[in-house]
């Protein structure tokens, strides 16, 4: 199997794990006496702080152990994690097993990532980058949409003991994948990776991306099952249609090689906020909500391989810290936002909380045009 297909299929993993709590919180609840989906949702708060600690601390040492082997590593760690989730007999069980899946997610990812633009062709970093990230759209369609039917039809337990195969599965074929050789470098402190040159203004954007994606998201499910009175299997078609217009536009990802990042993200960033707030209004709507994730998960696609591209062409040395530092900020504010959503689901529902997301993206957006302006590209009239 070729590298970028191998390395795809580890992004749909642990995304498949990052984003299945959402739509079968209600399943799992059911089988702890006294707990809620709200409560169960603290298992992935858990599971993003783990990662973001995991990212900005182990990721650096990919850059020493070699991102091949950090992979391998990573994916151990996974199995262990989630037969354990499989196995929990208590939520506190589960809770504490997908903060080790965290630890594993936060060394994966980067690796992941970096792995990608090492086997990139010249000049085609951002099309092969879009083809890694398409992994997403795999933890979507074939990963949560399927684990909804499964919980419907067998157990919620038989969605974590089947992702704990294919995690096995993957260190096989990862251990065969050939990459081009790097020179390992020296571990570098996440500290001093900081003071890379245009990397803070990147993760600025990242917090209000991240923020934004994993507050609404987090409660689609529970939305979904719980107010609009859907089925399990039905919330999870939700993040299937997600997923479909999240890969639907991987051949525009060609456009930013073409065109250049720098130009694209105020668009992007500008239809984001549209599509927040075109959720807001949606919210009361079943059929609305879909029309909604189809255009979510399409911007949410060139948005994310806008920023990871930034980032991996800042430093090659580096590489392995600089995307650990996104992948923490990634789970930070993946578990700020899950937490921080929370309240605002359960006092003003879901269409509140997608104005919230709305909110989180304009910084992006004006630090986006900003930064297009600095560079010379956005032509200001002069005051008459």
């Amino acid at each position: 199997m070729k590298p970028v297909w191998v390395l795809m299929c580890a992004i749909g993993v642990v995304g498949s794990n990052s984003l299945v709590l959402s739509p079968i919180a209600s399943d799992v609840a059911a089988t702890f006496e006294g707990k809620a989906a709200s409560d169960v949702m603290m298992a992935s708060a858990v599971y993003g702080g783990a990662t973001a600690l995991s990212a900005l601390f182990l990721a650096p040492r990919a850059d020493q152990i070699g991102l091949k082997r950090a992979l391998i590593l990573a994916l151990v760690t996974l199995v262990v994690a989630l037969l354990g989730s499989t196995v929990a007999p208590s939520l506190p069980v589960l809770i504490v097993a997908q903060g080790l899946a965290g630890i594993g997610a936060g060394l994966a990812l980067p690796a992941t990532y970096g792995l990608a633009a090492d086997v990139a062709p010249k000049g085609e970093e951002s099309a092969t980058l879009g083809k890694v990230l398409t992994g997403w759209t795999l933890s979507l369609v074939a990963g949560v949409s399927f684990a909804a039917v499964l919980a419907d039809v067998l157990q919620w337990r038989a969605v974590f003991g089947l992702m704990a195969a294919m995690s096995a599965g993957l260190i096989l074929l990862v251990a065969r994948m050939q990459v081009p050789e790097r020179d390992a470098a020296a571990a570098v402190s996440p500290f001093k990776a900081f003071r890379v040159p245009g990397l803070l203004p990147i993760l600025l954007a990242v917090v209000a991306f991240m923020s934004a994606f994993y507050g609404l998201y987090g409660f689609l499910g529970t939305h979904m099952t719980t107010v609009l009175g859907y089925s399990t299997g039905m919330a999870g078609l939700a993040a299937l249609t997600y997923g479909v217009g999240f890969g639907a536009v991987a051949p525009l990802d060609r456009l930013i090689d073409r065109y250049g990042a720098q130009r694209a993200a105020p668009v992007v960033f500008g239809a984001l906020v549209l599509v927040y707030l075109l959720m807001s209004l949606l919210a009361g709507q079943g059929l609305g909500i879909f029309v909604g994730c189809l255009f979510w998960g399409a911007v949410n696609h060139v948005g994310l391989n806008i920023m990871v591209g930034q980032l991996t062409a800042l430093s090659a040395p580096q590489r392995g810290a600089i995307l650990g530092i996104y992948s923490a900020t990634t789970y930070v504010a993946m578990f700020v936002g899950t937490a921080a959503y929370r309240p605002m689901f359960e006092t003003q529902g879901f269409g509140f909380i997608a104005l919230v997301s709305a909110a989180c993206i304009v910084p992006a957006l004006i630090g986006a045009l900003w930064a297009l302006r600095r560079a010379g590209r956005l032509t200001v009239p002069a005051a008459e």
